[in-house]
């Protein structure tokens, strides 16, 4: 079998869809051929994807002005147009709706072959704050509602994702819930790895550390954990330390909110942190994965964190959130910052119901994806018959 994976963004941005897909296609490369379908990487050294284990193809692309993504313009590439004919792919999995993912779809219908989609995202979501004229969401929303509707099958990252597209975007194609995974690790030897991130972000041994990993943008709610926070300092919390890990367009706004709410010396901003091992190491010394973001649909940093034991702080409405039980193995807080900061100092408060849920974390949402991919195979070969 020969698999075609289509996504409209690749390498050297980096984001949870784009780690999904390389997690599958390391995997899948044990089982069959694999080739990436994505856009170039525009205006970065990134030209190399020679190191990869599997084969990738990439289209032309247009910048987005204030965005930091780029719109791919396969229809445009030539080159990309006669590598895709020539393929051989008899299978299409396509992770985005838009024009790579709309290459995939029609590729799939013109050669009569199977094509899945995974539902990565809340897409009415990301426009509405970008098109503030309804009938102009309506027609976004029936154009990638199209998309999906004309492949085989769906497969939504959680039961609540699955529940949003087909009660309230109108998905009628079959669809199935398929848990994200990861490829990390427990660390071996928890003590070393906190040394490790204390020598590295001037921690203090003794003081407790909230973690968060991601793209620092304000639609993550990040500005959320900070004020939360600044309210449980207020409540009494001492001796903390806030790390944020990733780089984004809102790292200078998040700064002015940590200078405002009078947090400078417990925010600690990581930059970027691409090595698993110390990705590892900062899941371990967190005492607890705060994510308020109602925009994750199911984000892979809630499962690594999960791997280490370290339970995740969601908020109320937060599709991310389905698979978990509130105080059982993660918490559930609702959508305001004083009951966020209150259940932060509960948690603290409490450590044998907190030694509970993070055993609960790693027991009941760990998903490696090596059995996840082994699945997604078997999957495969069932439409191929």
């Amino acid at each position: 079998m020969k698999v075609g994976l289509f996504i409209d963004t690749w390498y050297p941005m980096v984001d949870g869809v784009i780690k999904v897909v390389d997690n599958y296609a390391r995997r899948l490369v044990n089982y069959c051929d694999v080739v990436v379908f994505c856009p170039e990487a525009r205006g970065t050294d990134y030209k190399d994807d020679s190191s990869l284990p599997y084969k990738v193809v990439r289209c032309s692309s247009l910048p987005m002005i204030r965005y930091d993504y780029n719109i791919p313009t396969p229809a445009l590439d030539p080159v990309f147009e006669a590598k895709l004919i020539t393929s051989g792919i008899d299978m299409v999995h396509i992770h985005s709706p838009f024009t790579v993912g709309l290459a995939g779809l029609l590729f799939a219908k013109i050669h009569r072959i199977p094509v899945v989609a995974t539902l990565h995202s809340q897409y009415r979501q990301d426009f509405e704050g970008a098109l503030h004229f309804k009938p102009a969401l309506d027609t976004v929303m029936a154009s990638i509602m199209g998309v999906f509707n004309s492949c085989d099958e769906c497969w939504a990252v959680n039961g609540g994702i699955k529940d949003l597209y087909v009660n309230e975007y109108g998905l009628t194609a079959p669809c199935k819930v398929r848990l994200n995974a990861t490829d990390h690790k427990p660390v071996l030897d928890p003590a070393e790895a906190a040394a490790v991130v204390n020598r590295t972000y001037g921690v203090p041994e003794d003081a407790t550390v909230f973690l968060f990993v991601g793209r620092i943008n304000f639609l993550k709610n990040i500005d959320f954990t900070v004020r939360a926070l600044a309210k449980a300092k207020a409540r009494g919390l001492k001796n903390f330390r806030m790390l944020f890990v990733g780089r984004g367009q809102d790292e200078e706004k998040l700064a002015e909110v940590v200078r405002k709410e009078g947090l400078n010396d417990e925010v600690v901003m990581c930059g970027l942190v691409s090595e698993r091992e110390m990705l590892q190491n900062l899941y371990s010394r967190a005492k607890l994965f705060l994510f308020p973001s109602l925009y994750d649909a199911n984000s892979l940093v809630q499962i690594e964190a999960a791997c280490q034991g370290t339970p995740t702080v969601f908020i109320e409405g937060a599709r991310t959130a389905a698979t978990v039980k509130s105080g059982v193995n993660g918490y559930v807080s609702p959508a305001d910052e004083e009951s966020y900061a209150r259940i932060i100092m509960d948690i603290m408060a409490d450590p044998e119901g907190y030694s509970k849920v993070s055993e609960a974390a790693r027991r009941d949402l760990y998903l490696s994806w090596d059995d996840v991919v082994r699945e997604v195979y078997e999957d495969y070969k069932s439409f191929m018959k």
